[in-house]
């Protein structure tokens, strides 16, 4: 029997208001200063565009110690100031914690149960430190979810180009070129998922495993794809980034999140391994034409770390990488930073040998991964050198093409990936 995740009095007070069509979950931990906003924005959003729909806000939060409870229950308590024309349901509020450690799996984890208990259709996840989120931002996500019978909604918002870099060279094209999904911004943060879909995840078995603590959008987003859901993107304006927390360091990003990408390539290789190219994403809602917010970049300094990083993990890299691409990434980190550039082909090859590599165990894995760092680094200094005097147009072009020369390389990737 699956763990219960909620108390006695919430699914209580769940049953009294079942059955609900949409449920808006408001992950939180220690965000004060911005859940009430985005409170106010979703009652809004769910009475202006969904007033015959029967909706709940629940905040899962993670432990705050800043009064973020306290600033969600103050949003609701005023929320009937709020004037919408004729609503058939009012927008009932319910606070829950969730247990184990403050992350954002937990939260997911408890929002399915919450939406399982409810026989709710539609689940839309906002995070509760999204700054400018307006009521009409609600209404292209549920509406994908409740009419359009998507499963699966993620954003595509508006982003520097230089904004999501590590998305941009692996996450991204990785994923498209193995599951053949166009999925832009996989783990983009706000997500709508159905009914259907979230009972389906509620019932596997990742919830104590560090891909729930650590990468549960990428896990989702796979999930989705690889099991046939329907998936949809959904147009967005830019995003404020939220800046508080940015103590993880480079490496510690890397094993959280491209280690979960090659750890679900264990888990779905019998299907990635029939798959060639990649088929578009249908796009939800309207172009919205928003100011990003700058990305600097510095380029010398990441093609110092670059350089450094290529003399001093030799003896990784020979383990890793074959003797003609070390040979290759030796000669590209001499070149003076003006002719700096590291081809897609080169990019492509190593990270297809970084996650044979994590396949086989050929080293330690969390060393193998922090290994990638400074490659990372090159390859953000090549792209921004080359895009600098380039629009985000030109610059998406750019991804286009590292996006096709993983899907023309994946043959080796297939043909070399032990079978089981």
């Amino acid at each position: 029997m699956a763990e219960e995740v909620l108390t006695d009095r919430v699914k209580e007070e769940i049953s009294a208001l079942a059955p609900l069509d949409i449920i808006v979950g408001i992950p939180s931990y220690n965000n004060a200063a911005t859940i009430g906003s985005v409170v106010t924005s979703a009652q809004a959003g769910l009475l202006e565009s969904f007033p015959d729909r029967k909706a709940l806000i629940v905040n899962s939060d993670g432990g705050s110690k800043d009064g973020t409870v306290e600033a969600f229950k103050h949003a609701c308590r005023d929320g009937h100031s709020l004037t919408i024309e004729h609503p058939v349901y009012p927008v009932h509020h319910l606070t829950t914690p969730y247990h184990g450690l403050p992350a954002r799996g937990n939260a997911f984890r408890t929002l399915f149960r919450i939406a399982e208990l409810a026989g709710a259709r539609a689940l839309l996840v906002v995070d509760a430190g999204f700054h400018g989120v307006a009521p009409g931002w609600f209404n292209p996500f549920l509406d994908a979810i409740l009419n359009k019978e998507f499963d699966y909604a993620v954003p595509l918002y508006r982003r520097h180009k230089y904004d999501g870099a590590l998305t941009n060279c692996i996450v991204y094209p990785l994923m498209r070129a193995l599951y053949g999904r166009r999925i832009r911004q996989p783990i983009g943060g706000e997500v709508g998922i159905s009914g259907r879909l979230a009972r389906h995840l509620l019932t596997r078995n990742i919830w104590n495993t560090d891909v729930a603590r650590y990468a549960i959008d990428i896990w989702m987003a796979t999930a989705a794809v690889a099991e046939n859901y329907k998936v949809c993107q959904v147009r967005m304006g830019a995003k404020s980034r939220d800046l508080r927390d940015q103590s993880s360091d480079l490496s510690t990003i890397l094993v959280q999140v491209v280690g979960s990408v090659f750890g679900l390539m264990e888990t779905y290789d019998s299907i990635w391994r029939n798959v060639l190219g990649s088929l578009p994403t249908p796009l939800m809602g309207d172009p919205c034409e928003a100011p990003m917010d700058p990305v600097s970049v510095n380029i010398p300094r990441l093609h110092a770390s670059f350089q450094q990083g290529v003399r001093d993990l030799r003896p990784i890299y020979e383990i890793v990488f074959t003797r003609e691409q070390l040979s290759e990434l030796e000669a590209h980190a001499s070149q003076p930073l003006d002719r700096f550039s590291l081809p897609e082909e080169l990019w492509v090859g190593l990270i297809y040998e970084a996650a044979l590599a994590h396949h086989r165990r050929a080293m330690d894995r969390e060393h193998l991964l922090k290994s990638l760092a400074p490659l990372y680094l090159g390859w953000v200094a090549s792209f921004a050198r080359q895009t600098e005097n380039e629009d985000s147009s030109k610059a998406d072009e750019r991804i286009e093409k590292l996006c096709l020369a993983y899907e023309q390389l994946k043959t080796y990737l297939i043909n070399q990936w032990p079978l089981a």
